[in-house]
């Protein structure tokens, strides 16, 4: 029988584990390895570092779940990956053996790249609850003393809903408090333009998030590469469409937000065949490392092309109903090859999103994620904003009972209308 250890036990890596238990054969046994004993729900991070949600809101432990499913679950981090062996070796020195390993870690945040970047530095961070939970013990103390806010992502990230989405969030906080008047704000980012989101744009993403951005008074930079974040200070580069230098800005700030770059767990780093340069896991169409061919991969820890040449790194971000499809045929795939056959199952890599804006939002899809598309559609309104909230409590009340069902997909088709997401 086989052992199947799925590392991560994020959004990727729990449903991971449910849907891999129910394909599993009588006797096969899955386990789960993650740094951290809970379970966060990320796309509520923008909300907790308002003091809109608060950390038991979006959280819950992992281990009475899955005991409930007979997934064994080991909260303790990866120090070392040994594929050659079939090894994991987790901090605290044991060694896990395993026939089929599935890497669902998530991101290295790398704030290390930028001088004064994150939650140790000048800047604050939304990527996790716990950096989420400082940003809002910050943001009790701004709105008492408000002032200049500088909000983006720097050079080389990839996921730029979540800073699109807190500016707002921060605008409608502002206003509901009666002192948005008091707030200059300015969106930095390295996108060539405003909506491009890592995707080349989507629909008409960068028409609608512009005049979103000018109805409510937030002023940006494109092409912006972040060289240092000083106390108060952010020094940014704006560079041309040929990447030279346009322009040097020294902006103020009395609260910031910047989304890092993202790259590999140290787990990993450095395993040819494995990962790239950058520690992302590769992968082939079935989601399965072209080296090691008992090793799958799942989630923004999977190695992905910018879909195209941007001045400025600019990353393609995986969304949680991509997310969702490479799951999914990762779980099929390992089964047949668990009974001698090769692997067939391929995640479409489609990108839905729902990104809220305080009190409205946006919604985009991208059939397929990469240009030309089959559909290219975008739309607001404050039926996203509703359906945001609704998808929460969705997606961690499904998590809870140990559905491997297609969330994303069914949740998103029922708000839209539609019976299928087709290509």
């Amino acid at each position: 029988m086989a052992h199947i250890v799925i590392i991560g036990a994020g959004i990727g890596g729990m449903p991971m584990a449910y849907e891999m238990k129910e394909l599993c054969r009588s006797g096969d046994k899955v386990t789960v390895i993650s740094n951290v004993d809970y379970f966060h729900f990320v796309p509520s991070n923008p909300w907790v570092a308002v003091n809109w949600r608060k950390r038991d809101d979006i959280t819950f432990p992992i281990e009475p779940y899955f005991a409930k499913k007979g997934i064994e679950f080991i909260p303790v981090g990866a120090k070392k990956l040994h594929p050659d062996n079939n090894q994991v070796e987790l901090m605290n020195g044991t060694v896990i053996d395993y026939d089929y390993l599935i890497i669902a870690t998530g991101p290295k945040l790398a704030f290390d790249e930028v001088e004064g970047l994150g939650p140790t530095g000048h800047s604050h961070s939304i990527c996790h609850v716990d950096h989420a939970l400082k940003s809002a013990d910050a943001w009790d103390q701004f709105v008492k003393e408000p002032g200049p806010i500088v909000v983006g992502a720097v050079q080389g990230a990839s996921c730029y809903g979540p800073a699109y989405e807190f500016a707002f969030i921060m605008d409608t906080d502002l206003r509901r408090r009666k002192i948005r008047d008091k707030v200059p704000m300015i969106f930095v980012t390295p996108e060539p333009y405003i909506g491009h989101l890592g995707l080349g744009g989507v629909g008409d993403s960068k028409g609608i998030l512009e005049s979103a951005m000018r109805d409510r008074h937030i002023k940006w930079i494109t092409n912006a590469k972040t060289t240092k974040i000083e106390n108060g200070k952010m020094f940014v580069t704006e560079v041309d469409d040929s990447g030279n230098e346009k322009k040097q800005h020294e902006i103020p700030f009395k609260y910031s937000m910047m989304l890092p770059a993202f790259k590999g767990i140290d787990a990993f780093a450095g395993i040819e065949g494995l990962v790239n340069p950058r520690g992302f896991i590769l992968v082939d169409q079935h989601q399965r490392n072209p080296k090691y061919k008992n090793i799958y991969s799942v989630g923004v820890c999977v190695a992905i092309p910018p879909v195209e040449p941007t001045p400025l790194p600019v990353g393609a971000p995986k969304t949680g109903y991509m997310i969702e499809s490479m799951v999914t045929a990762t779980a099929h795939n390992i089964r047949e090859q668990m009974d001698g056959q090769d692997p067939t199952h391929k995640a479409t890599w489609n990108a839905v999103c729902l990104a809220d804006f305080g009190d409205t939002g946006a919604a985009f899809v991208a059939l397929p994620q990469i240009p030309p598309r089959n559909v290219n559609w975008f739309s607001e309104g404050k039926w996203v904003h509703l359906a945001k909230i609704g998808f929460e409590k969705y997606f961690m009340r499904k998590m809870k009972k140990g559905t491997s069902e297609p969330l994303y997909e069914k949740f998103v088709m029922k708000m839209l209308g539609i019976n299928k997401l087709k290509e």
